[in-house]
């Protein structure tokens, strides 16, 4: 058995993404959602699944999960947020981040070489991996978030901006925009994030990591205003199918 741990999972397209997987090679396992309450709830989840041999974890828990692993590859420990969890024969569970690969995949996608800032939006997990990649990859950022006194992967709060800061400046110093939040994911999709839309040109790259609706009002907006959009299609499944070669993995 393999699975998603998180919460309101009705959006998520990965139970059907590895169940179909599974048929195409012929393998008798199951991939089930399992929302929970509670983070804390994935210990005795654990116990009475034995069957259970990996899970994915998304929005709310890729770092509230961390003090029930019992270890941590080191790209997890660096990013400081975990979206895969492997379960070893004796019951331990390690965590593994490959949000990372899905968002250099997707990166990837664009052909563009950015020599701007980026603007990344939201401050959690998702964001974190984001901002390793850019980090690895020395494109400039700033992190808008609601927790100004929050930081980012560096441990510092000098990128750290309120989304004050962008309705006053507008997208105009920044050549790529990443939404990491949940804002305009089914069912709600006609939400988005309340910005300058208006200051968007045609040198701009808006990413959304959002896959479910395809184009979310977020990205709608940016092409109406000219600016090249991607979904995060591509990061879902690169992150999926590097989920799965650790869970296949007998040592990792």
């Amino acid at each position: 058995m393999y699975g998603l741990v998180g919460k309101s999972l009705g959006h998520s397209f990965s139970k059907d993404y590895f169940t179909e997987k599974f048929s195409k090679m012929n393998l008798d396992f199951r991939y089930e959602n399992i929302e929970l309450d509670d983070v804390c709830e994935i210990v005795s989840f654990v116990k009475e699944n034995k069957d259970l041999k990996g899970f994915n974890v998304t929005i709310p828990y890729k770092e509230s999960i961390i003090p029930f692993l019992d270890s941590l590859d080191e790209t997890a420990k660096e990013v400081g947020a975990v979206n895969t969890v492997k379960v070893f024969e004796d019951g331990k569970l390690k965590g593994y981040n490959t949000d990372v690969i899905g968002f250099e995949k997707l990166l990837e996608t664009t052909h563009k070489t950015y020599n701007n800032n980026a603007l990344i939006l939201g401050s959690g997990g998702a964001s974190k991996a984001v901002q390793y990649v850019l980090k690895k990859k020395n494109i400039r950022f700033k992190v808008a978030s609601r927790k100004t006194f929050q930081s980012g992967i560096s441990g510092e709060i000098s990128n750290i901006i309120g989304y004050d800061e962008i309705n006053s400046d507008g997208f105009a110093p920044y050549s790529m925009i990443i939404n990491t939040t949940p804002v305009g994911t089914f069912p709600n999709c006609d939400e988005c994030l309340d910005l300058p839309y208006s200051t968007i040109g045609t040198y701009h790259v808006f990413i959304d990591l959002i896959y479910n609706p395809e184009e979310t009002m977020f990205l709608k907006k940016a092409r109406f205003n000219g600016a090249a959009t991607y979904n995060g299609m591509t990061m879902l499944r690169e992150q999926a199918e590097a989920s799965w070669r650790i869970f296949r993995t007998l040592e990792f």
